[in-house]
């Protein structure tokens, strides 16, 4: 699985006074900053009943099941906090787990309590009482003086007019009331870019904890990477033995059995070299739609905009393509990206009965991400083994990701971010 970079966690946003107060980053991640401190109070409170609970009534057999429900209970919190910290602070940590076991109760609780990413989000949530405690200190403070100050002049205005006098008012005085509302307006400033900062550090430590263990990662990449690409070499042996290798033996065969009967029988030989002909052509029609499997010539040419442009044109269905890219991307992107397009398009026809689709391209901090919609009936799994499986396999080879959201009813989105330097 992949976690964020370090170039992924939390962007400064733009720059100046201005740019921080209209960043949409800086509101998002407000409200999260308020709360987290509480979130981290009833964590802290549920995990220090659950735990000592379930440790204790492990010496009998409903201990094994409570501890389990346990550890997946503060796991699924875990993940809930993943897609929190995106909605919040745009940082994007994918899920480190390691592979969930067939069966057997055993093993499911030996995968549960050896996986590292199971001790790492509970000393997170551990972690987010104290740290929530100083950031809603801070962020409501902070937000209630700024907030306070501004607000000086209408309260002066409330007090002119005859309305009582304040209790948050810092005086009686007309010129010290908008001086109050300018130094709010300074503060005001001060705490987004206080709020910003808190959110970096925050997304700092929760992409170490929650992010999983680097150097496993990457090798379970690798590892995904080296066993697509043997997949591929044995599909790429096999089209070549079923296919073009036993055309050109059996055009072979025509062309020995046409100089064995050269004198004898011309009529037959005619025959038997017009066979060998269209055998040839067979096999050279074979060859170049392997090779297209192996890299399209107009993907090279001409870039992702015309080859995914030509994958729609061959759909048997309407298939909206966008590509907004400045710049092409390195080649082993594009490649992913094209054969991630193609495999899904393929799918989408065989076993999605949509009527339209959509292929999106666009170039984001991240990467190049590649969006492939349809309004068919949903229910495609990243199964082990599958078509889709092997997809992710493809885009771990670069340390990409690829999500499906596809409910049984449809639609089905499939996403993948491929993370790549110009």
């Amino acid at each position: 699985m992949r976690s964020v970079a370090l170039k992924d966690r939390v962007p400064l946003g733009p720059k100046g006074p201005l740019g921080v107060l209209v960043d949409p980053m800086t509101w998002r991640a407000a409200p999260y900053l308020l709360v987290t401190g509480i979130v981290g109070l009833g964590w802290f409170m549920v995990l220090s009943i659950t735990i000592p609970a379930s440790l204790t009534l492990s010496i009998v057999w409903v201990g094994v099941p409570l501890i389990m429900a346990t550890v997946l209970m503060w796991r699924g919190g875990a993940m809930l906090e993943r897609r929190l910290l995106h909605a919040a602070f745009g940082v994007r940590i994918a899920d480190p787990y390691r592979p969930r076991p067939e069966r057997g109760v055993g093993a499911h609780l030996r995968w549960l309590l050896s996986d590292p990413a199971t001790w790492q989000d509970l000393g997170y949530l551990l972690m987010l009482l104290p740290l929530g405690a100083v950031e809603v200190a801070l962020s409501f403070g902070l937000w209630f003086a700024s907030i306070t100050f501004l607000v000086q002049p209408l309260l002066y205005l409330v007090y002119a007019t005859g309305g009582g006098y304040s209790d948050l008012m810092v005086g009686d005085w007309a010129p010290g009331a908008w001086i109050a509302a300018l130094f709010g307006g300074l503060l005001l400033v001060l705490t987004a870019y206080l709020v910003r900062g808190m959110a970096w550090l925050h997304g700092t430590l929760a992409t170490v904890l929650l992010g999983g263990n680097e150097e496993e990662r990457l090798r379970a990449s690798r590892a995904r990477g080296i066993d697509a690409a043997e997949a591929e070499r044995r599909r790429i042996e096999r089209d070549l033995h079923d296919g073009a290798q036993q055309r050109l033996l059996s055009v072979a065969v025509d062309l020995g059995r046409a100089q064995a009967k050269f004198d004898s029988e011309p009529d037959e030989v005619r025959m038997l070299i017009a066979q060998a002909h269209a055998g040839t052509k067979a096999a050279i029609a074979e060859l170049r739609n392997l090779a297209r499997g192996i890299h399209p010539a107009i993907l090279s040419d001409r870039g992702l905009d015309a080859a995914l442009s030509g994958l729609a044109a061959r759909a048997p269905i309407r298939v909206d393509v966008s590509v907004e890219l400045d710049e092409r991307p390195p080649p082993a992107v594009e490649s992913i990206a094209y054969f991630i397009v193609a495999e899904t398009l393929a799918n989408m026809a065989k076993h999605s009965g949509a009527t339209e689709a959509s292929v999106t391209l666009i170039r984001d901090y991240r990467g190049v991400v590649v969006d492939v919609w349809d309004n068919g009936i949903g229910g495609a799994l990243l199964s082990p083994g599958g078509g889709l499986s092997g997809l992710a396999d493809r885009a771990a080879t670069i340390d990409g990701v690829m999500v499906v959201h596809s409910p049984v009813g449809g639609p089905t989105l499939i996403r993948a971010e491929l993370p790549c330097e110009w």
